[in-house]
């Protein structure tokens, strides 16, 4: 039987992206530039950046998910980007850092719920070993904890990804050439991520297909590179 507390989270990942969709009758909100892309990183990270995101399969009408990098914060002693997603009741951050090693995970948040990663997840390798074929892989230990601080719940977090391509991809926010990765990932505290999952990486971009299945429909940013 999963812990009552891991219920909360809702079935293979964090977000419960599967709750109610309200949609709306009127054109989609419009996103506006405000940043030039010559301020924007290999992996974008900078305060103020945004991205909309869609369920695969919605109309562009529908109310989006909206990305926002919220810049420099403390998680578990360090300092690190945090990125936090909004939008149909959905409201969580990740803590991340940027360096020449990559993308690391160190853990996220949603209101009463607090995963952090130990080591960190590498999320994406150094910005010069991206081709085909590439592959990258690693374990977290993981603690899940409360408002309170306590921990309530502790496991593993194994986790591959792989390289599969790269190729010129349609979506609502035009197209891009993207990386294709496929990610596998398993722990031994009841599944807080799909298992297994598709994801679009554009460099000066960020993700146009995230690992849980959504599309990328507008940024507050210029093209990549």
């Amino acid at each position: 039987m999963r812990p009552t507390f891991l219920l909360a989270l809702g079935p293979a990942l964090l977000l419960g992206l599967s709750a109610c969709t309200p949609r709306t009758t009127g054109p989609a909100p419009t996103v506006q530039t405000s940043t030039p892309v010559n301020t924007v990183s290999f992996y974008p990270s900078q305060a103020g950046l945004t991205w909309s995101y869609l369920p695969e399969g919605e109309p562009t009408a529908s109310v989006p998910y909206v990305l926002r990098a919220l810049g420099p914060s403390i998680y578990a002693g360090q300092t690190v980007q945090a990125l936090q997603l909004t939008g149909r009741g959905a409201d969580q951050t990740w803590y991340r850092t940027f360096s020449g090693e990559g993308v690391k995970l160190l853990g996220l948040r949603k209101p009463g719920v607090n995963v952090r990663l130990d080591p960190p997840w590498l999320e994406y390798p150094a910005e010069n070993a991206w081709k085909v074929g590439l592959t990258w892989q690693g374990q977290s230990n993981i603690a899940i904890s409360g408002d309170d601080g306590q921990v309530q719940v502790q496991g593993t977090l194994n986790y591959s990804y792989t390289v599969q391509e790269k190729r010129q991809q349609d979506t609502p926010a035009g197209t891009f050439e993207v990386w294709v990765v496929t990610r596998q990932v398993s722990d031994t505290v009841g599944g807080l991520f799909p298992a297994t999952q598709q994801l679009w990486f554009t460099p000066f971009v960020g993700e146009v297909r995230t690992p849980e299945g959504l599309l990328l429909v507008g940024r507050n940013f210029k093209g990549g590179r």
